[in-house]
């Protein structure tokens, strides 16, 4: 027997368009009943904030056939099929591979992607008109164990202030689950691994007026109970949940864009797929115009390069990354036996 469909017109920019959702019944968040129409209308009912953020952008698509759950998978490439409404572009992999991802620029791409299954959205924090240089700084602070966010509130205030002092105005939002994302939007004059490094120096400059609550450390083992900065979410094709995507938890959260005088006291768990509509009828998108006045990273790197004369240098990168100019050995310290290794972090063979 066919699945049930459901034709959606859609208004876009350009006029009206037809999409088809198959299964609109099926529950997407079994715990709060959430159904793939009820997603698709989210969608249409947030699209104008959602593309300011995420539009016009390489992104990423977590899509779970059988809702939260199921096992996720990501989307790069265009699939097979893939509307003419839905664009793509041409980016460059760490690896040096090239293929084109999906670019979203108009509400109908974006109930496309609900019709896909879609629950997350990974955007790069670069333009698809120039995928290599990123517009904006993002700075993932990361609840350790023993750490909630409530920990994550004054680790962001101080880090607004850090980024104050080099020229830059920070965003906020909620991760959709425990953390805080902070951007700053900046000049595309640099590209990802000079931003990675800007980064670093806003970390360890936090780090030092904050020693007991965040840590720089890569390794779990030597974080403790402390907000991890994660500095590695801004190398290229490393990406975090978009401002206004839901998460794929029981609640059907949403990573959300807040006020910075609305940080103290809040509780995450309040911005849901249900409730993120009228949030924005009343309190307006606390991110529009975000990019309007982009910063420099110009002293950030002049951070990092005092840091690096001092005897700081490269941190680790992912494990999917080929081994990097200057980095320390990708193995965890309790395992290290510093014999093993030579002083490029290399192994010395046997």
């Amino acid at each position: 027997m066919a699945s049930e469909r459901v034709t959606l017109t859609v208004v876009d920019p350009d006029g009206e368009r037809e999409v088809v959702l198959s299964s609109p019944n099926k529950v997407v968040w079994p715990k709060v009943g959430i159904t793939k129409a009820e997603l698709a209308e989210y969608f249409q009912l947030v699209g104008a904030p959602f593309l300011e953020a995420n539009g016009n952008r390489p992104v990423s698509l977590e899509r779970f056939r059988d809702g939260m759950g199921s096992e996720g998978f990501f989307s790069k490439n265009p699939p097979k099929g893939t509307p003419d409404y839905v664009d793509a572009v041409t980016v460059t992999y760490n690896s040096g591979r090239r293929h084109p991802q999906i670019v979203l620029n108009r509400p109908s791409a974006i109930v496309w992607a609900a019709q896909m299954n879609t629950i997350v959205f990974h955007p790069w924090a670069s333009l698809a008109s120039d995928p290599d240089n990123p517009v904006e700084l993002r700075i993932d602070l990361d609840p350790q164990p023993g750490t909630g966010f409530a920990d994550a509130i004054p680790a962001a205030h101080a880090l607004r202030e850090v980024l104050r002092e080099v020229g830059l105005e920070a965003f906020v939002k909620t991760s959709g689950n425990r953390g805080l994302h902070v951007f700053a939007p900046i000049e595309p004059t640099h590209e990802f691994l000079d931003v990675r490094h800007a980064v670093i120096a806003a970390g360890r400059e936090l780090e030092r007026r904050m020693p007991e609550q965040v840590t720089m450390n890569w390794w779990k083992e030597e974080r403790g109970e402390r907000i991890f900065i994660d500095f590695n979410q801004a190398n290229r094709d490393r990406t975090m949940a978009g401002a206004y995507s839901p998460r794929a938890l029981p609640e059907a959260t949403v990573s959300t864009p807040v006020h910075w005088e609305e940080l103290d006291g809040l509780d995450p768990q309040a911005f849901t797929v249900r409730s993120i509509p009228k949030r924005l009828a009343e309190v307006g998108d606390p991110w529009a115009g975000k990019q309007s006045a982009p910063g420099r990273i110009d002293t950030l790197l002049d951070w990092w390069e005092r840091d690096r004369e001092a005897g700081l240098g490269e941190l680790s990168f992912p494990p999917e990354f080929p081994k990097m100019p200057g980095e320390p050995p990708r193995v965890q310290p309790s395992k290290k036996v510093a014999a093993n290794w030579d002083e490029n972090g290399d192994p010395v063979d046997e």
